[in-house]
């Protein structure tokens, strides 16, 4: 059962992405010229999506991958040619339709199910990898190991995610955010302190069989994001 904050975060973030943002999410995710700003988001992006790839085997036949957060489906489409069995989800109908359109012609090595809905959804399966890039970045801390918990019990081998690491120059930007009129802002990105993260994760008797086994920083511009590995033992 999810967290009642949980819970009210992630229907902030289905509405942000399906109807205030959407427009913008589809030029950022494709080669349409954007503001030198969202450039150096798109290339952080892009580098972040590299960096994971890296992690996971370089042939993925027969595995099963969960893109947990797809959006419009670049890190599941790099999974595909692989040859794992993708599924990616996102909470965005919208983000799923485009990236429907996107790989419709495609021909991939594996397959690919775009769904509409909750990453933590159980009925979704078992996996050998799940990755949450940036998909986790809107949450605290306590909901970020809850939903660790949760994604670990479905996965064989690893989970991949993101957070947003607590820097001086994030948070001033998280505290700014809270000035702008309701109506403007984004759904809040969460600084996390790492520390803190890893002690809790190292508490959780859910994921007792894991291991911290990576941590990876990428900085560009407006982009910033740290990726770790939860490898099971």
């Amino acid at each position: 059962m999810t967290s009642p904050t949980y819970a009210a975060r992630r229907a902030q973030l289905e509405t942000y992405f399906d109807r205030t943002a959407v427009e913008a999410w589809a030029r950022l995710t494709s080669d349409a010229p954007v503001s030198r700003i969202r450039a150096t988001v798109r290339a952080g992006r892009d580098a972040m999506r590299a960096e994971l790839l890296s992690w996971l085997p370089a042939d993925l036949t027969g595995r099963r991958l969960l893109d947990a957060g797809c959006g419009t489906g670049a890190l599941a489409v790099e999974a595909a040619r692989r040859g794992a069995e993708v599924v990616a989800v996102d909470v965005s109908p919208t983000l799923v339709g485009l990236a429907r359109e996107r790989t419709a012609s495609l021909r991939l090595k594996g397959c690919l199910d775009f769904q509409v809905g909750d990453m933590l959804d159980e009925g979704l399966g078992g996996f050998d990898h799940i990755v949450a890039m940036d998909s986790l970045i809107h949450y605290r801390t306590p909901d970020i190991v809850r939903a660790l918990d949760r994604l670990g019990r479905r996965t064989d081998a690893s989970v991949l995610f993101t957070v947003a690491p607590r820097t001086p120059l994030l948070t001033i930007m998280h505290m700014a955010g809270r000035l702008f009129p309701r109506g403007d802002r984004a759904p809040a990105i969460e600084p996390v302190g790492e520390g803190s993260l890893r002690r809790r994760i190292a508490a959780e008797p859910g994921l007792a069989a894991f291991t911290l086994a990576r941590s990876r920083r990428i900085n560009s511009g407006f982009y910033l994001s740290n990726a770790l590995e939860l490898a099971r033992r």
